[in-house]
C-alpha cells in the first residue's frame, strides 16, 4: 500500500480501537513528512512545443570558407533555447538529385558544422540520415555546402534530427526523468496522438522544451500554442 494508503488505514483503525487523538496526530505528522519528502511529478500538458525546419550550424571555419576571412554572423531573432538564435544568412545545400536553397544559419558557431534537414529532403537531396540526437555525427552522410563566397564538400554531418526535449535538471527532477532518457510524448487536439522515441537532454544550460521538426509538427496538428506531457 502507499503513502496515501497508509493514511487512510491509520484513521480506519483509529475509529475502530481506543487509539487517542493525540496518537493518532502524532502518527499523522510522522506519515505527512514523508509524504513531503517524495518529489510530485507532473503530468499534466505543460511542456512547450518548438518547431524546427531545416537548418545549418556552422564551425568558425567553414564560415570562413563559406562568407570570407574574418565573416561575421548576422543575428535576426533569439531563439528559446539560451545563447542561441537565428541568423540573416543562408546557405544552398547540394546532394547528388538536387539542391534546397534558403537553409538557415543558426548561431553561434559549433566545433563542427552540421546540417539537419526533414526526412523529406531525402529524396530531393538524394542523401538522408537516420534520426540522430545533436552532435552525433560519426558515420553520418555528408553533403555539399554553396555560399558567397566558396562551397565545402563536408564527409559526415547531415542527419534527420531525433525529436527531444530539453529541460534542466531540476524540470527533469520535477517530471520524474533523466537526461538520456528516452520516453514517449501526447499531444492533444483533432491530430493528437503519440511520439516514442523522444530523448530527454537534461541541463543547467536549457529551457523546457520539446523540440520536433515541421514535418512532425504537421502530422499532429501542431502549432507554436501547444503543449505536450510527457507519458513514459
Amino acid at each position: 500500500m502507499d503513502k496515501y494508503g497508509d493514511v487512510l488505514k491509520l484513521l480506519i483503525e483509529a475509529v475502530k480501537s481506543n487509539i487517542s487523538p493525540a496518537e493518532v496526530k502524532e502518527a499523522l505528522v510522522a506519515v505527512s513528512a514523508n509524504l513531503s519528502e517524495e518529489p510530485v511529478l507532473e503530468s499534466s500538458y505543460n511542456i512547450p512545443v518548438g518547431i524546427s525546419n531545416r537548418h545549418i550550424h556552422l564551425s568558425q571555419e567553414d564560415l570562413y570558407i563559406l562568407f570570407g576571412e574574418g565573416y561575421q554572423l548576422h543575428k535576426v531573432k533569439d531563439l528559446s533555447q539560451p545563447g542561441q538564435y537565428a541568423c540573416k544568412e543562408t546557405l544552398i545545400i547540394c546532394g547528388p538529385k538536387g539542391a534546397i536553397e534558403k537553409v538557415r544559419i543558426l548561431g553561434p558557431c559549433r566545433s563542427k558544422t552540421q546540417v539537419e534537414i526533414l526526412e523529406g529532403d531525402s529524396y530531393k537531396l538524394g542523401r538522408g540520415s537516420k534520426p540522430r540526437m545533436s552532435g552525433d555525427l560519426a558515420g553520418t552522410p555528408g553533403i555539399t555546402l554553396i555560399g558567397p563566397n566558396g562551397s565545402l564538400q563536408l564527409t559526415e554531418g547531415l542527419i534527420v534530427a531525433q525529436r527531444h526535449i530539453h529541460m534542466t535538471p531540476d524540470d527533469a527532477k520535477r517530471l520524474g526523468v533523466q537526461n538520456g532518457q528516452v520516453v514517449s510524448i501526447e499531444f492533444i487536439g483533432p491530430r493528437g496522438g503519440i511520439f516514442n522515441n523522444v530523448a530527454i537532454r537534461a541541463n543547467a544550460a536549457s529551457a523546457l522544451e520539446c523540440h520536433i521538426d515541421t514535418e512532425e509538427a504537421n502530422a499532429m496538428g501542431v502549432n507554436s500554442a501547444t503543449k505536450v506531457r510527457i507519458i513514459k
